[in-house]
């Protein structure tokens, strides 16, 4: 009698473990989760900064380009 009492103290306790490693282990995955769409945003931000001013670097370039083969010609 004391064994199966024991026993199934023992399988109730494997339950409740079960449950709260479950628990612990959903609320990693949505803090995970969060972390990551907050890198993803920051580092999609700081691309299209990047990119914005390489398009205005390349722009300029071209102008300066353009204004220098426009002189040479003249010439």
């Amino acid at each position: 009698m004391k064994k199966v009492v024991l026993s199934l103290a023992i399988v109730a306790a494997m339950f409740v473990s079960c449950k709260e490693a479950t628990e612990n282990a959903e609320a990693t995955v949505d803090s995970t989760a969060t972390a990551i769409e907050e890198t993803v945003e920051t580092v999609v931000d700081s691309t299209a900064a990047v990119v914005d001013s390489t398009v205005t670097k390349v722009e300029e370039t071209a102008k300066t380009e353009l204004k220098n083969a426009e002189e040479v010609i003249k010439k």
